[in-house]
């Protein structure tokens, strides 16, 4: 009898080099990296039915973010590829604006989405994809050596990516329901938050939300704005031929609410439980409900709502901009002020969700935790927004948890690296009270790290951490050496101010020449562009359009990329400037208590990134660097 108990008792555990918890677009990067990078690993979620999922919109990119899925793919990652499968409306965005900020925007049929992302997983080789509930981190003296999920099952690694999203102790509000639950009514996981507490990390309370999704059936789109994707459209991935993927596209629409949807929401806002005190988690400051906005905003009589389709086999339709929590009966009677939703009849109601995160000043820029070695997190997990932003954290992430196992360097990106640089800069140096969403206007170096160069700038980073293919390198080579040449063929040929390239000039209402001059100075011309050259330049070579692309922005924008290429070369001294991990910043005489405090909890890995702690002046920087010249460091 003992012999049959003791059996009854054992529990099943199992080796593996990397143990990814959570399978949401942070998740699938972190997996997919170490996998492809020969270690075997283990994915776990709470469904599969839930991976990749996108519980909000049914977009991916945007401004910023766009720039964001171009760095994931060319590091070799998997966001791009995706929707570049999947997308049934595609669309640059700030497209009459500088380089700088074009931004690719594409909406997802959500549910091809998860699904050809879950087949990539299934198909990828060390990979392993289990449901279950991770519900504790197994360490000692300070390093990760696996997780043990709620039936008790151990799975022993040497690194683990903490990849949760928003389902750590999740609960779903709106007016006076509230419930337990992860995103999409999908299981909460509700266990794993005290085992990170006990291992001395520090957890917060966020939240986010989500419009109402509502039946397309029921929608008068006559009385709404039809917005239509690019008649060409650009892919996301660096690998995708853009002739494959120009095809019909669905159509979104654009609405407003106006003084009789802010009368409904004025009259019923002590029902909200953002304002009734029931919702505690703090909310993104830069996304804000519609109560919020019309609370906030009083003086705008109007919102735009932007109706955008879920998906081609499903009649669910996305009202972005009127994310909510307000009671079912206020949600009816708000969205029906709306014009061209009279009659509309919803499929979800929105709802608001609470979840825990950490502060992400327990990381370094590897993103892996401090004082836990191997332990590594990405994503919502690390108080940030969006599935963009999710996605760049993961790769990192699972990048460099692989790495670790390797016993090779961790991949740091900084600020002048890319977008993905400033983001995990800015999670881990600033003080983020809510969530985290990244924007143009945080990049320092906006025309360096543009959409159009992620692959210039990233794929030999990919290449030699072994996610990017040596064709996919050498085609990169080829690439960059037509940009050179062609550069250096317009900076010597000239033409000349005769009649016909005069005439070419006022009908593109550009000034008349009386001289010779380059074909680059004319670029430069902000009436011109490369594509207009080809009537006066017969002896141009057959180059394909990225290429061009990235010939007119180089020539057109030389003195600015000098410039900022010149303010980067000094950032990129302070960021060598590594400061010692054991440094005791009590012991630095004439730096500030706050400053070394600060310093002391953060733990910045070098002198830029010390300069960039919320609390740390230029003088206290003088000091810190006085003092480890004096000290030799």
């Amino acid at each position: 009898m003992d012999e049959m108990n003791s059996e009854r008792k054992k529990v099943v555990s199992e080796n593996y080099d990397v143990a990814i918890v959570g399978a949401g677009h942070a998740g699938c990067e972190a997996a997919l990296a170490c996998a492809r990078l020969g270690l075997k690993t283990i994915i776990f979620t709470v469904s599969v039915e839930s991976i990749a999922l996108m519980p909000c919109n049914p977009n991916v990119g945007g401004s910023s973010k766009g720039h964001l899925v171009r760095e994931i793919d060319a590091l070799g990652g998997e966001m791009g590829k995706n929707i570049d499968k999947t997308f049934i409306q595609s669309k640059m965005l700030n497209a009459s604006k500088g380089p700088a900020v074009h931004s690719l925007r594409a909406q997802a049929d959500k549910m091809n989405y998860s699904a050809a992302m879950r087949k990539t997983l299934e198909n990828t080789d060390n990979l392993t994809i289990r449901q279950a509930e991770v519900a504790e981190l197994m360490a000692e003296n300070g390093v990760i050596n696996g997780v043990k999920t709620f039936s008790g099952a151990e799975y022993h690694t040497k690194a683990v990516v903490l990849c949760t999203g928003t389902y750590l102790k999740a609960r779903c509000i709106y007016g006076d329901i509230s419930y337990y639950t992860g995103p999409n009514g999908l299981m909460a996981a509700n266990h794993l938050s005290d085992s990170m507490k006990e291992l001395g990390i520090e957890i917060v309370r966020f939240k986010t939300g989500t419009p109402a999704r509502v039946d397309g059936r029921t929608i008068d789109f006559t009385k709404m704005e039809e917005q239509f994707g690019d008649d060409k459209i650009v892919p996301f991935s660096f690998t995708t031929d853009p002739k494959s993927i120009q095809k019909e596209q669905r159509s979104c629409y654009l609405t407003y609410t106006n003084e009789a949807t802010h009368e409904i929401i004025r009259a019923n806002i002590d029902r909200s439980p953002l304002y009734s005190g029931v919702i505690h988690g703090t909310g993104p400051r830069y996304c804000p409900s519609i109560e919020d906005k019309v609370m906030r905003f009083a003086d705008k009589d109007r919102h735009q709502v932007f109706v955008e389709p879920e998906g081609n086999y499903t009649h669910e339709w996305y009202l972005s901009g009127m994310s909510s929590s307000l009671p079912e009966d206020v949600q009816y009677a708000m969205y029906r002020t709306v014009p061209g939703l009279e009659n509309v009849s919803i499929v979800r109601n929105a709802y608001a969700i609470e979840y825990d995160c950490i502060n992400p000043r327990q990381l370094k820029s590897s993103l892996e935790f401090k004082e836990i070695e191997g332990l590594f997190a990405g994503g919502q997990l690390n108080g940030s927004s969006g599935y963009e932003e999710a996605a760049a954290q993961g790769l990192i992430a699972g990048i460099n948890a692989a790495l670790k196992v390797l016993g090779r360097a961790p991949l740091i990106l900084d600020r002048s690296d890319a977008y993905i640089g400033v983001l995990i800069d800015d999670l881990v140096t600033k003080e983020n009270h809510e969530p985290y969403r990244m924007m143009t206007s945080r990049a320092e170096y906006r025309l360096i790290l543009r959409q159009d160069n992620a692959d210039q700038r990233l794929t030999p980073k990919g290449y030699e951490i072994g996610l990017i293919s040596k064709e996919r390198y050498d085609a990169l080579l080829v690439k960059e050496e037509a940009i050179k040449a062609e550069q250096e063929r317009l900076r010597k040929v000239t033409v000349g101010g005769n009649d016909k390239i005069n005439d070419f000039l006022v009908r593109h209402a550009s000034t008349p020449l009386n001289n010779g001059i380059s074909l680059a100075d004319l670029l430069r011309r902000p009436e011109l562009c490369y594509d207009d050259l080809a009537e006066i330049d017969p002896e141009r070579p057959d180059i394909t359009p990225d290429v061009a692309e990235q010939v007119e922005i180089n020539i057109k924008y030389d003195g600015y990329i000098t410039r900022e290429l010149s303010q980067i070369e000094h950032f990129k001294k302070l960021e060598k400037r590594l400061i010692p991990e054991t440094i005791d910043y009590k012991d630095i005489s004439g730096l500030r208590i706050e400053a070394a405090q600060k310093l002391a909890l953060y733990k910045p890995r070098s002198i830029g990134q010390a300069s960039r702690v919320s609390g740390v002046s230029p003088a206290d920087i003088s000091v810190l660097l006085v003092y480890m010249k004096q000290n030799k460091i």
